[in-house]
Parts: C-alpha cells; structure tokens; sequence
C-alpha cells in the first residue's frame, strides 16, 4: 500500500460530462464554442494536455476511473455488463479514508442486458456491495440519455423511479442535487468527496432533447464535415459506429445539437462552482471536469467513439485546487483515466492498493515538470454486443498515435503535429521508423505489465462472463462468482 498522511483531506468534487470531445470548448480552440463559465475554469485551473480515455466508450471508462486499471484488468470489456465489486475501488477508499460521499447521475457499470434500460431491474442499483463503495448519497441511474422526464429519472434506495419536474432539463435538476449537497456537507465534520456524472452532450441531438434558448443558439451555425470525413464506412467500425445515408444527411444538424447540449452543461457548471464558492470551500477543494470520451462525427467513416482517433479518445481534463495546481497551468504528460484514482488518492494522501495499474500524478498535476509520455489505449470488441473483429491497441504520446488492429495486424501510425487530422499512416515510412519501433517496444511492455493478451472479444465472454453478462474474471484476477443484488431490488421486480 502506498503511505498515508494524517492532515484534513480535501474535499472532492468530480465532473464529468458523456461524450464531450476536448475540442469543443472555447478554451481549446472551438471558435464558436458557448463555453464562458469552463473557460473561465480553465483559467483557474490545471490543464493535463493529453488526457485520453484509455478505453473511449462509457461502461470501460467509468470501470477504469473506479479501480484504476485497465480494461483488460477489470473486465468491462463492453457496455451492458455487470461489473464485479470484489475489487477495490475509489468508492471504498474514500469512505475508508472517511469522506461522506454523493454520487449523482449516470452510472453504467450495474445493467446485465442488452437493452431494457429503463426497466429498474436494469437501472435500479441497491445498497450495498454493486455502489462499489459510494455507501452514502445516492441519485443515480444506471443508464438513459433523454434529458426530459417522463424518461428521465433517477433512484435513490428503491427500484421507484423518482421523475423530474415537467419541463426541468436533467442537468439542471441534477446540479440542484449537487448544490444541495454542498451547501449539507461543507459544514460537515469530515471532507466531502461527489461525482456528478452528466448525461451531455450525448446523442439524441434533436431540439427536443436540450432547452430551447441553448438549441437557437447553434440552430444556424453551420458545421460542414471535418476535412477527415469518409464516405465510406470504417471497415473496422461495429454496429454502433457504421452511418446509415440517413444518418450522414444528419450530421450538421446532430453537431448543431450538440454544441447546443454542451453550452447547457456550461451554464450548469457554472452554477455548480458559483455554490462552490458561495460555500466557502474552493480552497479547501479539489474540482475536476473532464468526460468520459469524445465523438466521431462521420470523421474516418466512424460515428460514436470506442476508437484511438483524437475525436473519441482525447477529453478535456482540468484540475483545480487553489494554492496547489497552478492556475492556467498546462502539462503534458501522458495521463489517462486509469490515473485519476491513484492522481485524487496521491492529492488526498490516501492509500491505494498495489495493483492498481496507473500513475500518481499529483505532482504533475501540481505543475511538476516530466512525468510518463505515452498513454496505452485499448479496444476489446464492439460497443455492446459480442462480436469479434474490432479489437485494437494504441500507443499515444504528446505528438504520435500508434494503432494496430488484431483481425488482421493492420497497423497505423499518426504524427499528430504534422497530421492534425491523422489522414496519412506513416507506419511504413522509412523517417518514422525510430518512432515506430519506440511505440511498438513500449506498448509491447506495457500489454505485457498487465498481462493483456490482446484476445478476440469472443474469447471474454466465453472466460470471463456467466450466462447473464456478469463479470467473474480478468486478465489479472479471479473475482468469483457474481454477487448477488439483494433484496431490495427483488422486492421491486
């Protein structure tokens, strides 16, 4: 275990918004981004430059942010299966550490079907062993992306599904839900630590999914197909990231719809920190926005995400805790999801286990020169279904991404300084042939540290699953059998 300090912790307060590309902010570049109040925290805060979703789609992220591992060592290799809690996860060494602790909003890592998602069976996650550790606070869901109610919804402690006023965006009731909690618990004897996890900018993009006055912002901008657009669909690209002609006819609409979307989190973020500091407590607190991964758009053929691209795998990532990150400070030192436990534990002073699988950056994110430079990313199969033929692995450090895929060992390599829109594959140029054997050598090491094999998706669900999608193994451990869900959920079946 790593060493502990006695001093009072800080409070916690991580924000992550779904599917939010780091381009998409004013502060990174998006020129007509409605983004003031993330600027603005940008300006406050530390910028980790290349932060990457090291497995880009929901269920992986969110398994890897809670335990610290990869994919492979959690065993989340696709959405819609039921994560085994006989891990150690950021849930239970905060409570252990002896913070109260709130989570609010999408979940994702408790549904066991394919679909269904609004039955509480699926989106119902009871007390106990399946909150991995959150034993306090609870507003969540397992899984749903309309943000008006009657379909929007959350739990508290029953499988009753407790619905929004008419007419309140999610995101808005969900931020009063925070508020709330920061105005209890900052006077609380013990530090607080609340995830608040937002369903924005995810798809639907209609105008009916997003308060009107964001959608007439962007209802006449226009936003042509990037110069990285393909007709053609990704031969890589499951189910989830093929385009219809439908589809493609859509694509500046749905960007419409979600810069919209992302201008309505701003402005609920900006509400979130203006009761941070009406609480008095934004220097006795560490706050991070980021998000869980990006989105294609119709760039290299490709919708969605679950893909080593820039537009899904690279998320913004600011820190900000006054007097200790440097306010509009920036690194890049390669960090990922896989970071942030042992990062927030190292800040925090709190122990963590051996094995977990990423780095402690604090002293990066506290404006350290150096740390790591390259970034392991991983594909295990399609979105949500199994189907061999997508897995793949990627090497990316501050200027390179290295890919290749296992159906064929096709293999691509990216100079992102040169080739912002990753259109030419110089793996087989003879200047980059130091560059190539350098990530090759390195992702080699790395697969090998955590023991992944680089299996087909088929080879999961045959070894490492039940016959209802739980997870009962890994590449690095062997969990045991799945953990029953109580009676509280049963009593609302």
């Amino acid at each position: 275990m790593q060493s502990e300090k006695a001093a009072r912790r800080p409070n916690i307060i991580y924000v992550f918004a779904d599917q939010l590309r780091r381009d998409a902010l004013g502060c990174t570049g998006m020129a007509n981004a409605a983004t003031p109040n993330i600027d603005r925290f940008a300006t406050e805060a530390m910028e980790m430059r290349q932060f990457v979703s090291n497995t880009p789609v929901c269920t992986a992220y969110r398994a890897s942010l809670m335990t610290g591992k990869h994919t492979t060592s959690h065993g989340m290799v696709i959405n819609e299966l039921r994560m085994n809690p006989n891990q150690t996860c950021l849930g239970h060494l905060l409570t252990g550490a002896g913070y109260e602790t709130s989570y609010i909003g999408k979940w994702h890592l408790f549904a066991n079907q394919l679909g269904n998602h609004f039955d509480p069976k699926n989106s119902f996650v009871p007390r106990g062993p399946h909150r991995l550790g959150f034993d306090g606070e609870w507003k969540a869901y397992n899984f749903h992306h309309d943000n008006f109610s009657p379909a929007a919804y959350y739990h508290e402690e029953t499988p009753e599904k407790i619905f929004y006023p008419d007419g309140v965006y999610e995101a808005t009731a969900q931020t009063d839900l925070a508020i709330d909690t920061i105005r209890r618990m900052s006077d609380g004897a013990s530090p607080f630590a609340m995830v608040l996890s937002y369903g924005p900018p995810h798809d639907p993009w209609g105008p009916d999914n997003v308060p009107e006055q964001y959608w007439r912002l962007f209802e006449h901008e226009r936003f042509p197909n990037p110069p990285n657009y393909q007709d053609e669909n990704d031969p890589y690209a499951d189910e989830w990231a093929r385009l219809s002609p439908d589809e493609r006819a859509e694509l500046e609409s749905w960007r419409r719809g979600y810069h919209a979307q992302v201008a309505s989190l701003d402005a609920e973020f900006g509400r979130l920190m203006a009761a941070i500091e009406a609480a008095g407590i934004a220097d006795d607190t560490i706050v991070v926005f980021t998000a869980d991964h990006g989105e294609m758009f119709g760039a290299h053929g490709r919708r969605a995400k679950l893909i080593f691209y820039e537009e899904a795998a690279s998320v913004p990532f600011f820190i900000r805790w006054p007097g200790r990150t440097p306010a509009g400070g920036a690194s890049d030192a390669a960090i990922g999801t896989v970071d942030v436990l042992p990062t927030l534990c190292g800040l925090a002073g709190i122990a963590y286990p051996d094995d977990v699988e990423g780095n402690n950056l604090a002293a990066e994110v506290k404006g350290a020169p150096g740390g790591p430079e390259v970034s392991l990313l991983m594909g295990c199969g399609a979105t949500a279904a199994w189907e061999d033929g997508h897995e793949w692995r990627a090497a990316r450090d501050a200027r390179y991404t290295l890919a290749r895929y296992r159906v064929d060992g096709a293999t691509l390599l990216f100079d992102r300084e040169a080739d912002p829109w990753q259109l030419q594959n110089v793996a087989d140029n003879r200047a980059y042939k130091a560059v190539r054997q350098r990530l090759e050598s390195w992702m080699a090491a790395e697969m090998d540290r955590i023991k992944d094999g680089f299996r087909a998706s088929s080879y999961y669900e045959k070894h490492w699953t039940d016959d209802d999608r739980c997870i009962l193994r890994s590449e690095t451990a062997e969990f045991g059998p799945a953990v029953p869900v109580g009676p509280a959920l049963k009593a609302g079946e």
